[in-house]
């Protein structure tokens, strides 16, 4: 249909994660999300180096001590960040652009006052918080510089979190990227200067961690305030279609408004509290929350079974071991996270053909790049081992052996990440989070439990492959009960 002479604009005009994905596009679109996460976790390996190097392997092991409230932290940001783009890229595809920005606007409220909450509560407590957490003698000072910066930039944390999945949300995974990007280098660039050449020890590497968290929060927030002028209000497109609405949605491929080509659909607006979008939010992303938590607590597992086998040079060890797999499954994690969105505006838009598609895609590349990340682990798990240990050849050999055994949780994981987040995107969050709390949690608790009786440090190192092997059979399971559904 012809008006005003021009042709109605086409809905990848409108919003990028409209287009009709193949493989190569889908990769080409997911790989800013995955870049993100891999440059993040080298940067946090590169930080946690700087303290082994130079500071000392007892303020490495007490990093991992107050991991746990960190991943409180993330796991919070990341429950919102996840569930909550599930259900605004669904609104997105459903044509309800103006819907989306408000429940956006909100989610995103709701984790800044969750943020100010943590550092107010955390300082308060910091104390006995680091007590509780099995903190030694030895430690505790390392822990009480490092915990109290990372609980004063907590909102900070939060909100990086946040945009780090709106990013994509919005169709700009690449700003992310390069977000990511600066902070990384700003990170490592102050953790050089405060550690090397100010010699402030933990608390410098603190602050460096805390300045890359402002660099993609303040970015985020700007970005999202000046999307306004750039966004759909106002801006029609001429000759756009009128809205066909049938069975409560829109048809596929029509929305309620148009935005400009060159500006962001997603922006800060005027939030209107709605108590529905906020339970749904955290209902589709508990799996996440369930897996930073569950993250929290297999680590206090991990810390308090290696302090009591073999002290401090065993936190360290599994210190090493732990930070490693952050970097070795970002790969998976980028690419969920950049995947996600596509599959919930899909969902949201009832294009099932299309939805068909790309869950074959993904699960066929995350089953390739699982083979790719345990050989790299199991090759090179002696050489990140030295990186870290530095002249502590206990600390060296402990996670070298750990690496031997640790390496094949890797062929598991990542179909179970993925999988944890395709449901989210799906908005079954009840799949989702039994997923994460399995692999994560459940069975990882079970075997600490019972393996270092029986096997002593050997039952530590298989806690994680056996119930990542475990977790993918019940994944399959799910998947197969659950396909009827949504395809």
């Amino acid at each position: 249909m012809k008006k005003d002479g021009k042709q109605g604009m086409s809905d990848t005009q409108i919003n990028p994660l409209a287009r009709n994905f193949h493989a190569l596009s889908l990769l080409r679109f997911a790989f800013p999300s995955m870049a993100m996460m891999v440059f993040m976790g080298l940067y946090t390996i590169v930080d946690t180096i700087f303290v082994a190097r130079f500071v000392d392997t007892n303020a490495l092991s007490s990093i991992n001590i107050v991991c746990p409230v960190i991943n409180l932290i993330v796991g919070l940001g990341t429950m919102l960040a996840t569930g909550g783009s599930a259900v605004v890229a669904g609104k997105m595809g459903e044509g309800k652009a103006e819907e989306a920005r408000r429940d956006f606007t909100l989610i995103v409220t709701v984790g800044a006052v969750i943020g100010l909450l943590v550092t107010v509560t955390g300082l308060f407590f910091l104390d006995e918080i680091i007590w509780w957490l099995g903190a030694s003698e030895v430690l505790f000072s390392y822990c009480r510089d490092y915990l109290a910066i990372q609980l004063i930039f907590a909102v900070f944390n939060m909100m990086q979190v946040l945009y780090q999945n709106f990013f994509v949300t919005a169709g700009r995974p690449a700003l992310g990227l390069v977000l990511a990007i600066l902070a990384g280098i700003g990170n490592l660039v102050f953790d050089y200067v405060f550690i090397v050449l100010l010699q402030m020890g933990i608390a410098g590497a603190a602050i460096g961690t805390g300045i890359g968290y402002l660099i993609p929060a303040v970015s985020g927030t700007i970005f999202f305030l000046s999307g306004r002028r750039f966004g759909a209000s106002g801006l029609k497109c001429k000759g756009q279609r009128a809205p066909v609405r049938g069975k409560g949605r829109l048809r596929y491929g029509q929305r309620e408004d148009a935005v400009s080509a060159k500006g962001s659909e997603l922006y800060f607006c005027r939030p209107k509290m709605n108590v529905s979008v906020l339970c749904k939010s955290c209902s589709n992303g508990v799996s996440e929350l369930v897996s930073q938590c569950s993250a929290a607590v297999t680590t206090f597992l991990f810390n308090l079974t290696m302090m009591r086998l073999l002290g401090e040079d065993g936190v360290a060890a599994i210190t090493v071991i732990i930070y490693s797999q952050f970097l070795l499954t970002t790969l998976y994690i980028g690419f969920s996270m950049g995947t996600a969105p596509v599959i919930s505006y899909h969902y949201g838009s009832g294009n099932v053909e299309q939805l068909q598609k790309i869950s074959r895609i993904c699960f066929c590349f995350i089953a390739g790049i699982s083979v790719f990340v345990f050989l790299f682990s199991l090759l090179g798990g002696k050489s990140i081992a030295g990186i870290f240990a530095g002249e502590n050849r206990n600390v060296f050999e402990l996670a070298k052996t750990g690496f031997s055994i640790f390496s094949f949780g890797f062929l598991f994981s990542g179909c179970n990440i993925f999988a944890s987040a395709f449901f989210t995107a799906l908005s079954n969050g009840k799949v989702s989070a039994a997923i994460s709390f399995l692999r994560t949690f459940g069975l990882i608790t079970v075997f600490l439990l019972i393996l270092p009786k029986v096997i002593k440090v050997t039952g530590v190192w298989l806690a994680v492959p056996l119930a990542e092997l475990v977790t993918l059979m019940l994944t399959v399971v799910f998947l197969t009960r659950y396909r009827k559904r949504y395809h």
